[in-house]
């Protein structure tokens, strides 16, 4: 054989050898983050079935010192002997000045629903130093970063992994985050249904511990109760997101209000 055709012969069998090194590009579905944990229910034990909602302890922060009291009664604010209906301005003003920079510990009654809160989150966004939730029936409450609609969005803008919340439902909780939303039982339904026509504390607690699990630098979490939703259910769900007292999976609890609807301006003047 020539010199010339043994030189090529080496190439092509260098060629070849190389190409069998090369490993194959990795698959793109391979690249895809892993499915989030579905959540099954707490045994509510044999005797209520799928229907008994489990039992769960009540956790919280102890209840703060020196805090001025908020007692909810629908549209109504007590404080002391004080009473404020915040949709009316000149109320909303004088409990503004009443809670500047001070502690406040909201007491709903079993009947204020969110929707009839709109003007109060806004004045205690604006001029509470802080904002703390009692739970309805135990002795612990919530601190909260409160956020209306538009600092919510701006909140799910920011750059980071998780952007962990509960969507309170009157069906249930529905878990979500930057990569979708926890499943359940019913892929068209909520994270964590209701049962028996109660709230599963102790299954939002194992769901939420799953969430801590995959998203391990996340220390935020947004509670977004639908507006028709009562504030002391609201309160009832953030004792899920503790696993002992004084011990919650996420260090800030933000919660979501409804944007106060603006007032229907009245006819021209002499109209």
């Amino acid at each position: 054989m020539s010199p010339k055709r043994l030189l090529r012969v080496g190439c092509l069998v260098l060629l070849c050898t190389g190409c069998k090194q090369e490993k194959p590009a990795e698959a793109l579905p391979s690249l895809a983050p892993p499915p989030l944990p579905k959540v099954v229910a707490e045994s509510g034990g044999a005797e209520g079935g799928a229907f008994h909602v489990a039992p769960a302890e009540v956790y919280g922060e102890p209840v703060p010192d020196k805090a001025l009291r908020l007692e909810l009664a629908g549209e109504a604010v007590r404080l002391g002997e004080e009473r404020f209906v915040c949709s009316r301005p000149e109320d909303q003003a004088r409990l503004r000045e009443r809670i500047k920079e001070q502690r406040v510990l909201l007491v709903p009654d079993a009947d204020t629903f969110l929707a009839q809160t709109s003007e109060l989150f806004v004045t205690l966004r604006e001029s509470a130093r802080e904002v703390w939730l009692l739970h309805p029936d135990a002795p612990v409450a919530y601190r909260l970063v409160v956020r209306d609609e538009q600092g919510f969005q701006a909140w799910l803008a920011e750059v980071a992994p998780g952007k962990l919340r509960i969507i309170q439902r009157q069906d249930g909780f529905e878990l979500t985050t930057s990569v979708g939303k926890l499943p359940g039982p019913d892929a068209n339904g909520p994270s964590i249904p209701v049962r028996g026509g109660k709230q599963d504390i102790a299954t939002l607690r194992t769901g939420l511990g799953k969430l801590k699990g995959r998203f391990t630098t996340s220390e935020d979490l947004c509670l977004v109760p639908s507006f028709g939703t009562e504030l002391a259910q609201a309160a009832r769900a953030l004792s899920g997101v503790y696993v002992a007292p004084g011990e919650p999976l996420f260090e800030t609890l933000c919660f979501i209000y409804p944007t106060p609807k603006a007032p229907v301006a009245g006819p021209p003047a002499g109209q």
